[in-house]
């Protein structure tokens, strides 16, 4: 009789390997696992994908948001196990993903997604606070809103930028509101590409739109004008005298 080959029995090996029960997945199913265990447990940073995926089934997993934000932030954890728990995470849960430095990029923005799409069903508390901390793809977000505070509070965020604050600023959405507080802000009316998406925009005021015109060079006012929104005749006040 021909002996099985080195490969049949290694296959042979690993096979029985997978049929032996694991003890930490005994215990992760076990219904005496409490809130405590499985958050020490996720202290582990080598706790396998495998076990966690487990632990995010466990009823302790559905009931805790520590667990649910420990399951999230935790580098073995399965992509597509963060993006379903995700879905399930509060508020200033989902912040602090999108602000976790190790955590993957996409995860982050996932996140920072998540709580774009909440923020027409979230109270005007949260929101401030959202304005204030979260991340600048959130803040830029809330620039729409339309509240004057929350849009001031927006512009305060350390992780706003001057790219989120000119591309806000030509969305349809941009309110009179948020024109004026970028037009009297000391930080973002002084920005180059701040400028030129407050002369695209319509709601500008016709004295700031002729300073700021002056302040760039005449190829890039043409420019501008052939899409700005601003009246008529504004827009013939700001053109190039060479164009006149």
């Amino acid at each position: 009789m021909t002996r099985p080959s080195k490969q049949i029995n290694d296959s042979l090996v690993e096979r029985a390997a997978e049929n032996i029960v694991n003890p930490d997945l005994t215990a992760v199913a076990d219904e005496s696992i409490n809130e405590d265990s499985a958050l020490a447990r996720l202290q582990d940073a080598d706790f396998p994908p495998g076990l966690i995926e487990q632990l995010s089934k466990d009823a302790v997993a559905t009931k805790s948001r520590k667990v649910k934000l420990a399951i999230v932030r935790h580098a073995k954890t399965p992509r597509y196990v963060s993006l379903s728990v995700m879905r399930h995470l509060f508020t200033f849960d989902l912040m602090q993903v999108a602000l976790t430095t190790v955590l993957a990029g996409d995860l982050k923005m996932a996140a920072e997604e998540t709580l774009i799409n909440r923020l027409d069903t979230i109270s005007a508390g949260e929101k401030l606070t959202l304005a204030r901390r979260a991340s600048g793809r959130v803040a830029g977000a809330l620039l729409l809103d339309s509240e004057p505070r929350i849009i001031s509070a927006a512009l305060e965020n350390p992780r706003l930028t001057e790219a989120l604050v000119s591309r806000a600023l030509v969305r349809d959405e941009a309110s009179p509101a948020l024109v004026q507080a970028v037009c009297d802000h000391a930080k973002w009316s002084l920005r180059r590409e701040v400028r030129i998406a407050l002369l695209r925009n319509g709601h500008t005021p016709a004295d700031t739109a002729i300073e700021f015109a002056k302040s760039l060079p005449n190829d890039v006012v043409r420019e501008i004008l052939t899409n700005s929104r601003l009246p008529e005749n504004v827009r013939i006040q700001l053109a190039p005298a060479s164009d006149l």
